[in-house]
């Protein structure tokens, strides 16, 4: 059974602090993982306008999104400027990757990218992902090989430049077994490694799950009679199990391996797949339990 790890960097604080803490319980574990960036402005503070948003108020009261991504944080880009991440961190995401991990693009503003992305055009599209590939060459001095968008929020003009940047995979969705895309009526040649296991803070307060026993959640999704072939995908945060669930992060890789599973990178998973035999899917917006708004789902085989 395999678990690949797809870290998910949001903020400056989680670069700074929540990423070294990963690379060292991940090197303690042996275990490999892909940390996906935001390269530009941390605008975190301008997330507070989803307010509004079904299920949103709910989810920051039950996952404490206040004392997990600082009151600092939560001010950039509403009443402090937000700080440019890839200038500010660039010297921890070399780190990271100097260190023998994968490293791709989450985003260039990740609040902007969320929150239009969904319904913008194919100009606004390519600006913005253009602006992600030149922070993300400015860091690293090379040419990023995968992406997974902030928030699995996705429309067909970035799988259009994701084909056209020739990348290994992307990883934009939710679903069940890796894929490839088909969405607006054209399909797409970039493979999609969706997330298959729900995130810590989708469970975290629903049906009695606490932070003393969601670990235990996860290790029985993970196991369930129906797992894909291809294993599990699991997203993690650097703001919250890069910080204040580090430990549920150590108990799950602690558990995971007791149990003979194989943990790595998503990189490390692609590079098992036979692409061309990938079943094409549709890939559309939806809803799935503890998020709020919708988000991009793997649908029916076509």
């Amino acid at each position: 059974m395999r678990i690949s790890l797809k870290v998910d960097v949001d903020t400056l604080r989680g670069t700074l602090e929540g990423v070294p803490r990963l690379v060292s319980l991940f090197k303690k574990h042996e275990v490999n993982a892909c940390f996906l960036f935001s390269l530009g402005p941390d605008n975190t503070g301008r997330a507070l306008k989803r307010i509004f948003r079904p299920g949103f108020l709910q989810k920051v009261m039950r996952t404490s999104v206040t004392s997990n991504y600082g009151l600092k944080t939560l001010m950039y880009g509403v009443l402090i400027p937000g700080p440019h991440i890839g200038t500010k961190a660039g010297h921890i995401m070399r780190q990271t990757r100097d260190q023998g991990f994968e490293v791709g693009i989450h985003t260039y503003d990740h609040i902007r990218w969320q929150d239009y992305v969904a319904r913008k055009d194919a100009d606004w599209t390519r600006h913005e992902m253009d602006k992600a590939w030149q922070a993300y060459e400015s860091v690293f001095e090379e040419s990023p090989r995968t992406w997974g968008s902030a928030g699995w929020q996705i429309n067909p003009y970035a799988l259009e430049v994701q084909d056209a940047w020739g990348l290994n995979y992307a990883s934009d969705a939710r679903g069940t077994h890796p894929f490839l895309p088909r969405m607006g009526g054209h399909d797409f040649s970039t493979p999609q490694l969706p997330g298959t296991l729900p995130t810590l803070d989708e469970l975290i307060g629903c049906d009695d799950i606490t932070v003393a026993n969601v670990h235990e959640v996860l290790l029985d999704q993970s196991q369930a009679t129906d797992y894909p072939e291809t294993g599990h995908v699991f997203t993690l945060h650097a703001e919250l199990e890069g910080m204040a669930y580090l430990h549920v992060m150590d108990q799950l890789l602690t558990t995971w391996k007791q149990r003979g599973y194989l943990i790595g990178s998503t990189y490390e998973l692609y590079q098992t797949l036979d692409v061309d035999s990938l079943p094409r899917h549709d890939l559309f917006l939806g809803e799935i339990a503890g998020r709020s708004g919708t988000l991009a789902l793997q649908g029916k085989a076509v």
